[in-house]
């Protein structure tokens, strides 16, 4: 399985906004446990491109070097599986945005968790990710 971090999941997690980032944590483990109650965690965790984006403008923005050390030593992981804006991404993105009226940034990382097949799961805290048919999801808040 790969849980994929939407953006906000992630910044919950790595800044530590409670109760956001137990309940993410919670999440990970509630999916872990449905995998493989002996495994304990997520085979992988998934994140597009546009997260790294999304997840070091704040920091960079408060001029918060603590923050952004701490995103990008997560980010230098190598056990991530990234999912880059590949066409076929932008693609299937533009048809979610057009069918489904999500923002663009949305449509990119729900087509990002769909590339990635039906062993992915999207965990988020922003439920219009629900208008998108077929997106697995594990929705925090």
């Amino acid at each position: 399985m790969i849980a994929f971090l939407d953006a906000n999941a992630l910044i919950y997690v790595l800044e530590g906004a409670q109760p956001w980032a137990e309940a993410v944590k919670t999440e990970l483990r509630r999916l872990a446990a449905a995998q493989d109650p002996e495994a304990g965690s997520i085979t992988r965790l998934g994140l597009s491109r546009l997260s790294w984006l999304e997840c070091r403008v704040g920091p960079l923005r408060r001029g918060d070097q603590a923050a952004l050390q701490r995103f990008d030593a997560f980010f230098a992981r190598t056990d991530l599986c990234w999912v880059e804006l590949s066409a076929a991404v932008v693609e299937q993105a533009t048809n979610i945005r057009a069918c489904h009226n999500l923002r663009t940034a949305d449509a990119l990382q729900a087509a990002s968790c769909i590339q990635l097949g039906p062993d992915a799961v999207m965990i988020t805290g922003d439920s219009t990710f629900a208008r998108v048919p077929g997106l697995p999801l594990a929705l925090v808040s």
